[in-house]
């Protein structure tokens, strides 16, 4: 199904449903589609919104996650929302842990799922010439465990995103930003209610990074989806939202 794109202001968002606030923060290559299953489900009980993240137009300054995390927050008071459950996928979880620790009061739960922050395993060190389709199929297929979530439209996204070289430039930028902007002791700050939910073969944002995560923010819990790689909401979407809807079921906001 095909979302209307909203737009409020500078803003442009996606939002379906009626209810608490659920948001949704994409990652660097995330696209809509990656949410879709998740939007289907929740969309019933509570008020989804996907916030389009400006990753290519913001000036190369401001092209970081602390700038993402500046937009983002922009957008929150636009919208005026409050006691949000938050979410984020990958570079999306990063800044949705930025976001927490300025502003834990706005939430009402976080949810992190493939989430960088504290360690990530990108493109690798160098991107390849413009025009390696090859190169960036294995490297798409890379991010989930069964290859064939890789479909030929999701590889000619990314594709089409890397042989621009503005584009390139940007994330490289976002990515070497993430890198700096790592996170550590601070998350202990964090009280919000907090569910991670990773794929036991990520090989992004390996196991060991959600063990980390768990064991540094004190009010987490941590959830396995087997045989599924990073973006667990995409590959597996059944399992990963039988787990979040138990979750949003015991944090509720009080009426």
């Amino acid at each position: 199904m095909e979302y209307e794109i909203k737009t409020l202001g500078k803003f442009r968002y996606v939002e379906e449903g009626e209810g608490e606030p659920l948001v949704l923060l994409h990652g660097l290559f995330g696209a809509l589609s990656n949410f879709m299953d998740l939007v289907d489900h929740f969309k019933k009980t509570h008020k989804v919104i996907i916030p389009i993240l400006p990753l290519y137009d913001l000036s190369l300054l401001e092209t970081s996650v602390s700038g993402l995390q500046r937009h983002f927050t922009k957008f929150v008071e636009a919208k005026g929302l409050k006691k949000m459950h938050l979410l984020g996928n990958s570079l999306g979880g990063h800044i949705a842990l930025v976001y927490t620790l300025k502003h834990q009061d706005m939430l009402s739960s976080l949810i992190l799922t493939g989430s960088s922050g504290l360690f990530e395993n990108g493109m690798g060190e160098t991107y390849p010439k413009r025009g390696d389709y090859e190169f960036i199929r294995k490297k798409t297929e890379l991010t989930f465990y069964d290859p064939k979530i890789a479909t030929k439209e999701l590889v000619d996204e990314v594709y089409g995103i890397v042989n621009n070289r503005l584009k390139v430039i940007k994330i490289i930028a976002l990515a070497k930003s993430a890198i700096r902007h790592n996170l550590g002791e601070e998350l202990r700050e964090i009280t919000v209610p907090t569910c991670l939910i990773w794929g036991q073969n990520d090989t992004i944002t390996p196991p060991m990074v959600a063990e980390e995560f768990h064991k540094l923010l004190p009010a987490s819990e941590l959830h396995w989806i087997d045989k599924c790689g990073h973006a667990a909401m995409m590959e597996v979407p059944g399992e990963f939202n039988v787990i979040l809807t138990d979750f949003l079921s015991r944090h509720k906001n009080p009426a």
